[in-house]
Parts: C-alpha cells; structure tokens; sequence
C-alpha cells in the first residue's frame, strides 16, 4: 500500500512540504499573488488551495453550537459607500451582515437579504438560548425578543447618544465589524461570490485569535485532508 505523500492535501499536484509552506502563507494573511511569489506554486493553485481552505472553515464555523449566556447582536454594511440618494439601512450596493456574539468569546455571523424584525429574530431563536442575557441597539429589528421568551433583553440606543452603561453595551461586536473590515480592507475588494467564505474566514481568525493558526489548521487538516 502507498503512503499518502501529502497528509494535508488529497491532490498529488503538490508535495506536503510546500502545501505547509501556502498554509504557512494563508495563516499569516498573505494574497495569492504574493503567496506564489514566496512559494514558486502558480497563482491559479494558491488560489485552488486558498478557496478549499475557506471552504473548510466556513462548515466548520457553521457547525459551531448554540450561543448561550452574555450576547451581543448587531449587524453591519459591507461593501462601497453609501449610494447617493437612496436611504435606509444597508442601502445602496451595501451587503448586510448579522452578528451574535458571545461576550469574551466567539462570533457568528450571516449574510442577510434585509435587516427587518421577521429576517433577524429567525436567526436569534435558531442560535441563542432563550436564558441568555442579549444586548442590542435600539433598531426596530430587535422589537419583541422578550414577546419569544428572551426575558433579558436590553438595549443600547445609539440614536438617544446611548452608546455603553456598564455592562449594557454592544462594544464587543461592534469591535469585530472594525477587525472584519480592517481586515477585508486590505484585498482591495472581495468578490461579491466569494464574500461569504472571506467573512467565513475571518470570524474563524477572530474565534481562535488566541491560537496559533498555522498549528491549529495542520491539526484539522491532518484529521480530515483537503
């Protein structure tokens, strides 16, 4: 019987040592582009390695359980500035995005076609247990969370200058927004057909932040090859 040549990639295009090298490369936040100059491996098969990677973490940031305890909930507006003349929340050619977050924690984060009541609460009841403590703004979407069963509700109502009492405050996920845009800023535009595995991406970097990616990745990689 052969020995698998690459432990952490099922391709036979590409030996383990220089897998590990683009792993190394995808760890550190680098582009394709650049990660072919460093490692001699074409553009098209960084990009090939890069896109299963995503893949990857997108299911397994999907397969995170329920959130439970202290939450915050929010969502956010990616993509080019606001166009001019039309209003609302996320108008223009803006992607909205939702987020839960469990406070000292992780994050988990959708993509979603609007930002109304009946859009945003279904995620809320399929995600967060009914005896946690939610923070929001004051936005109309987060109307009624207690009518479900989410006794402790409380809000931050930015458009009163409410923006932190205490231990009522959305700082914590209004800090990954920042992170998540820094971040995606940098590529000079996402694909809009690729957005959901960079987001994917990046709430996983965020959620083991306090990891070393590279170790982490050939851990599960080493389990189950691309």
């Amino acid at each position: 019987m052969m020995t698998r040549v690459n432990r952490y990639y099922r391709s036979a295009k590409i030996g383990e040592a220089k897998f590990r090298h683009v792993l190394r490369c995808f760890c550190e936040d680098l582009t394709a582009s650049s990660t072919a100059r460093l490692t001699g491996v074409s553009v098209r098969s960084v990009n090939e390695i890069f896109l299963k990677i995503r893949r990857r973490l997108a299911a397994i940031s999907e397969a995170e359980a329920p959130f439970a305890g202290t939450i915050e909930i929010d969502e956010s507006y990616f993509g080019p500035h606001r166009v001019k003349g039309k209003r609302g929340r996320g108008a223009g050619e803006k992607t909205i995005v939702f987020g839960i977050l469990k406070r000292g924690d992780r994050v988990w984060t959708q993509i979603v076609p609007n930002a109304k009541k009946r859009t945003l609460q279904r995620l809320i009841r399929g995600r967060v247990s009914l005896d946690s403590v939610i923070h929001t703004d004051g936005w109309v979407g987060y109307d009624g969370l207690v009518d479900v069963g989410y006794a402790r509700h409380f809000r931050v109502r930015h458009s009163e200058n409410q923006f932190a009492d205490r231990s009522n405050h959305i700082n914590g996920i209004e800090s990954f927004w920042s992170f998540a845009k820094h971040r995606l800023a940098k590529f000079k535009g996402v694909p809009r057909h690729t957005f959901y595995l960079h987001l994917k991406e990046t709430e996983f970097r965020f959620n083991h932040r306090r990891q070393d990616p590279y170790k982490l990745l050939l851990r599960i990689l080493r389990e189950d090859p691309l």
